[in-house]
């Protein structure tokens, strides 16, 4: 799959003494949340209270090097982020994390989710006064901490004030002259969790395999709602919004977003698809001579198809490394050409076959058509198209760019309808009840599956993802 666009990542480190590593240390964890964000990337380096970032548009490995890293300086503190905008144009004022300086100190804000009241808030603080130097809504939390910070006497009560006037999705990495500082929204939508190095630093990631990159043992996952806070004295847990409303963390993480060597939650995102795979096959048994899956995230749910079905696990593809995941590049257009360097079949795997094909879901088609068209050139009999979400029939709000109902395919045409018009023999959608077979049933789990047709946690976005970037002429069509 490669139509979806998905949010961010972010790192910070908390180390009990200086270093020149810490940039690095960000960087790295960076590198391994890559998947999460390839528009642009960031990192602030705090050294006593002096706040050196760099940041720009491309991947982590191209925006920086030995000297830019070099020229973040020391520090005891830093926060990286890696982005894919669900809220602004890619451009580099939109680039995180965004830096605020006000009477009371600086403060670094990166962040992953969307913010439904984002377009309230905005025109709220702009009448008080506030100056917006970019589109996202990310800015607006800043701003909106920063005018709590401001009647508050330490940073973490001003967040705390502030989480009672944002909705949405947010996994907060924040850092002030003397704090490292992880924020979850109080229904969990994005994963955030924290570990801690040999020597002492404490790693906050998205994910627990950016733990593993830069050598911390993983701890434990940020509860939702909770906000911790790391600094020389120790740690602490604020826990006023916890447990005010049910988890939502976005099923999406475990089908797609989040990599296989992740633990989200507790959850091992490997095993989640391997167990929507299963379910599969045992809902849409196939005659076939070989199971493949569409690299990454149809590789595992391909395994779990196989061994339920009994058909073989064949290597279909061969992917080009050097390539990012194609739903981050810009324009339809651009995603399509994209897949065809990305993509290479094995012809020796699939030629004279009958294929079943494991992939993660189907948004416009248009990728999914193009795979289906390589296989059936390289000499596949059949290809049996088998996805381990359920039909994308509304737009997400928290933090995935699914944004128009009228471009997703399920939301305007039959099962039998996109089998057709993506050129495969057969289709099988993972079933909605089968969702909360890939996490489990323990306490305390729950998932957000609102753009498959179920409820809106937190409800709906106020403002489009580009309010602040219509042209005049766009502005008052919509109006009239």
């Amino acid at each position: 799959m490669s139509e979806l666009r998905e949010e961010c990542g972010v790192v910070g480190v908390f180390s009990p003494r200086e270093t020149y590593e810490i940039g690095r240390t960000v960087y790295y964890g960076l590198y391994s949340l890559q998947h999460r964000g390839q528009e642009s990337c960031g990192i602030v380096v705090n050294d006593d209270g002096v706040f050196a970032s760099h940041k720009d548009l491309g991947l982590v490995n191209d925006v920086f090097n030995n000297s830019t890293l070099d020229e973040l300086g020391v520090g005891s503190l830093a926060v990286g982020h890696v982005r894919y905008g669900t809220t602004g144009k890619n451009e580099r004022a939109n680039a995180q994390p965004i830096v605020v300086n006000h009477i009371k100190g600086s403060m670094a804000v990166a962040h992953n989710g969307n913010i439904v009241n984002s377009g309230d808030l905005r025109r709220e603080l702009e009448l008080e006064g506030s100056i917006f130097q970019t589109t996202s809504d990310t800015e607006v939390i800043a701003y909106l901490i920063t005018k709590e910070r401001l009647r508050t006497d330490c940073i973490e009560n001003a967040i705390n004030a502030a989480m009672h006037r944002l909705k949405g999705a947010y996994s907060l990495c924040m850092m002030s002259p003397n704090k490292l500082i992880a924020v979850r929204d109080d229904r969990g939508f994005r994963p955030l969790c924290y570990g801690l190095t040999e020597d002492g630093r404490y790693v906050v990631a998205s994910e627990s395999c950016a733990l593993d990159a830069v050598g911390a043992k993983f701890v434990r996952d940020i509860e939702p709602g909770e906000i911790v806070i790391f600094n020389h004295e120790g740690i602490r847990s604020i826990k006023d919004h916890c447990n005010k409303n049910p988890k939502s963390i976005c099923i999406f993480e475990y089908i797609y977003f989040a990599r296989p060597d992740s633990k989200i939650d507790g959850i091992s995102v490997h095993r989640a698809r391997v167990e929507a795979g299963r379910a599969l096959a045992i809902d849409y048994p196939v005659d076939a001579d070989i199971v493949i899956g569409v690299p990454d995230s149809g590789l595992d749910a391909a395994v779990g198809y196989a061994r339920e079905s009994g058909i073989p696990y064949g290597m279909g593809f061969v992917k080009n490394k050097y390539i990012g995941r194609t739903f981050i590049a810009p324009g339809q257009a651009q995603r399509e050409k994209l897949v065809n360097i990305k993509l290479n079949v094995i012809e020796e795997t699939v030629r004279g076959k009958r294929v079943v094909m494991i992939d993660d879901s189907i948004v416009r088609g248009t990728t999914s058509r193009n795979i289906v068209e390589k296989l059936r050139h390289a000499g596949a009999k059949e290809v049996h198209l088998m996805l381990t979400a359920p039909p994308f029939v509304d737009e997400c709000y928290y933090g995935t760019d699914v944004s128009d109902k009228s471009q997703l395919i399920a939301a305007n045409h039959t099962v039998d309808e996109i089998c057709t018009l993506i050129g495969c023999d057969s289709i099988g959608f993972l079933k909605m009840e089968r969702l909360h077979e890939m996490i489990g049933t323990a306490p305390n789990v729950g998932y957000c599956d609102a753009c498959f047709g179920g409820e809106y946690p937190a409800g709906r976005a106020t403002t489009g993802k580009f309010k602040f970037e219509t042209k005049l002429s766009e502005s008052k069509k919509k109006e009239n």
